[in-house]
């Protein structure tokens, strides 16, 4: 998932992208593991993605903290 598409979700939503990816994260390495993943490159994938969207959650953290500190 690209950063423009989870600019546009919000954190409640962030946060479950986060850990459904986090998720698939640890079963791609226990698939890697065994054996049976085809796709290693996925791994990669998925680890850019989940700190991506730990990026955008600090993003959108501190620009409610600093509007809420700001009034």
């Amino acid at each position: 998932m690209d950063g423009a598409k989870l600019r546009e979700l919000g954190l409640d939503e962030l946060q479950e992208k986060y850990r459904q990816y986090k998720e698939e994260l640890f079963n791609l390495r226990f698939q890697n593991a065994i054996g049976q993943l085809k796709n290693t490159s996925r791994i990669r994938d998925v680890r850019k993605t989940i700190a991506r969207v730990l990026t955008i959650t600090g993003e959108k953290t501190r620009a409610m903290e600093n509007s809420a500190g700001r009034r």
